[in-house]
């Protein structure tokens, strides 16, 4: 519960790398997330190489961090994986991935900032064209993950006027 009350979005990085080892506990806990039928139908592009990075944020308005951060990652779902068709059940499911990976930043001691794609098709084609992309699998969103430069305080987002009980 503390990652999930001390999460935040981080956008400024050291220049300290992601070990190998902490790039594996993230993709775990992302893989680790429930799906429909659990169908699973993430694929992930790992990147740490700079220009790549910077290639990454030239169709992307939001994505600065990704030049600041040692670490970006592609989330995309693979539609071919879809078990519930024309149902999009793979946003929900990759999301939920995401969300599993930044907790998983956060308990490591790293900060993250999930950069939306989907549904903007500039921002999928370009990501689509860089990394060569199969057919059916589409970008979802892009992390820029590291060693946080700074992070925000924690906020109280709890909203009771939000709730309904029984019926709205």
């Amino acid at each position: 519960m503390k990652e999930i009350f001390e999460r935040r979005s981080v956008r400024k990085f050291t220049d300290e790398p992601v070990s190998a080892e902490a790039q594996e506990k993230l993709l775990r806990a992302a893989m680790q997330a429930p799906s429909a039928g659990n169908e699973q139908p993430w694929e992930f592009i790992v990147v740490t190489d700079p220009e790549t990075r910077q290639k990454m944020t030239e169709g992307h308005p939001y994505s600065a961090p990704l030049t600041r951060a040692p670490l970006a990652i592609l989330v995309c779902g693979d539609l071919g994986r879809q078990k519930f068709s024309p149902y999009d059940y793979w946003v929900q499911d990759c999301s939920a991935a995401v969300e599993n990976l930044l907790l998983e930043a956060c308990h490591l001691g790293l900060g993250g900032v999930w950069m939306g794609v989907h549904p903007i098709r500039e921002r999928e084609d370009a990501l689509i064209s860089l990394f060569d992309l199969p057919e059916g699998v589409v970008p979802l969103g892009m992390l820029a993950i590291g060693h946080p430069a700074e992070v925000p305080a924690p906020v109280d987002r709890y909203q009771p006027d939000r709730v309904h009980r029984e019926r709205w």
